[in-house]
């Protein structure tokens, strides 16, 4: 750092400095906007630009509200993603729960018209009207996986599976909801890619900076006619999943 360096970069040096030290442990609340002001002079937005040099470089979180800390270092502790065979329960809420786990979820539900995408993986035509389900999965109270799922309304409309996540059938595995309107469904069909998180989810995700993701589309099909039931986009941040497909026969 020379005379000519600006002065957040100086400031993100200095808090950088006592983090590689160790004289900043994780989980330590760092200097308030207001302190570094009064420390360094200048506006608030000096201290905003240093956090965010910080933010990036993956030193530190921000927390909304309640100021910057720095950030663990330590491995996150892995969740498994079994492939499972069709289940009654949430399958989201069943695995967590035999990994020692609290599973969760926040959940939206709005009507809308098919998009070209969404109607050509459910075989509608574009505009065709679907329940559009938005999900956010915590694992203790820690967001670990986003869903967006779409469901024909011609087909679940006039039945009280209509709203995923209200009703009686509530809460359970896209197959037991379908096993209500008659339908008996294959097992998921998925196609996973890796790739970068986007901001939105990212931020959804409390993913600081932005990090690899599992990304996998998911569609049921009606076993008795094929037809497309459900699909959604799944998001699953690449640093707390592993994905399994398969199991081994019990040894003998």
């Amino acid at each position: 750092m020379t005379a000519e360096t600006p002065r957040y970069l100086q400031v993100a040096e200095q808090i950088r400095g006592r983090i590689e030290s160790g004289d900043l442990q994780p989980g330590d609340r760092l200097p308030s906007v207001s302190e570094i002001m009064a420390e360094w002079g200048g506006s608030s937005s000096l201290a905003t630009a240093a956090y965010r040099v910080l933010v990036d470089e993956g030193l530190v979180v921000s927390r909304h509200g309640a100021g910057h800390y720095v950030r663990s270092q330590e491995t996150p502790e892995l969740l498994i993603r079994q492939h499972r065979r069709r289940t009654e329960d949430s399958p989201f809420a069943l695995g967590a729960a035999e990994q020692g786990a609290v599973g969760t979820w926040r959940h939206d539900s709005t009507t809308e018209k098919a998009s070209e995408i969404v109607a050509a993986r459910l075989r509608l035509a574009v505009g065709d009207p679907v329940m559009h389900t938005s999900y956010v999965y915590l694992a203790d109270d820690q967001p670990v996986q986003l869903a967006e799922s779409w469901e024909p309304l011609s087909l679940t409309g006039s039945s009280l599976i209509a709203l995923p996540e209200v009703g009686p059938y509530a809460g359970v595995g896209v197959a037991a909801r379908m096993r209500v309107i008659g339908i008996e469904v294959l097992d998921p069909v998925e196609r996973v890619r890796s790739r970068l998180a986007s901001r939105p989810e990212a931020q959804a995700l409390g993913m600081t900076p932005p990090g690899p993701v599992l990304a996998i589309e998911r569609t049921y099909y009606d076993q008795e006619t094929g037809w497309p039931v459900e699909t959604a986009d799944i998001v699953l941040r690449g640093d707390r999943w592993v994905s399994v497909y398969g199991q081994a026969p019990p040894s003998t």
